[in-house]
């Protein structure tokens, strides 16, 4: 019975990853979302309106995790977009506000090859030494495959992509929350 039951176990562990697998392989929505259970929410309120983002739990565990922490800190709250590159990226999570600050931890490296920078990714900055990405994140405004495996991509901007757009140098982050999906 025991047998029966490990091997019913594991036909639905690999049916399920079948379907995620050819659910994202038929994904051509350019703001692409990985399908997952229960992903939290991040949510920042700026003054040009929100902005959304799915956070990859099970697809980037460690880059999650240390977002997801330092927003329930409040430690976003307040902080400025201090990079927009037009057609690129927006960037922010730096204390000091000039892209030379941090959390005062780092963690490692996380790619996972199947999230790509297509437009509204979120991912983590980080210095030249891979292993640095600290507190600093940003949004590709458009598809950006030059960053792919290069960066830990952590989100998917679902919601205000439109805020995204609008942000510039200087805009505040006036509060960062996480919740539910």
């Amino acid at each position: 019975m025991r047998h029966i039951r490990a091997i019913s176990i594991i036909i639905l562990i690999l049916f399920t990853l079948g379907c995620i697998s050819d659910n994202n392989a038929v994904n051509t929505d350019k703001n692409q979302s990985i399908p997952s259970q229960k992903n939290k929410i991040a949510t920042i309120i700026t003054d040009k309106g929100t902005i959304k983002f799915e956070l990859y739990k099970k697809e980037a565990p460690i880059t999650t995790k240390n977002f997801i922490e330092l927003a329930q800190k409040g430690f976003y709250d307040g902080l400025t977009f201090h990079r927009v590159v037009p057609g690129f990226v927006i960037q922010g999570g730096d204390p000091r506000g000039d892209g030379t600050g941090g959390s005062g931890k780092t963690i490692p490296l996380e790619i996972n090859k199947t999230l790509t920078h297509k437009k509204g990714a979120v991912a983590m900055a980080r210095s030249p030494d891979p292993d640095s990405a600290s507190s600093q994140f940003y949004i590709v405004l458009e598809d950006a495959k030059q960053l792919d495996n290069s960066y830990a991509i952590f989100g998917q901007v679902i919601e205000g992509q439109d805020v995204v757009e609008k942000i510039t140098k200087g805009d505040k982050m006036i509060k960062v929350t996480i919740g539910e999906e």
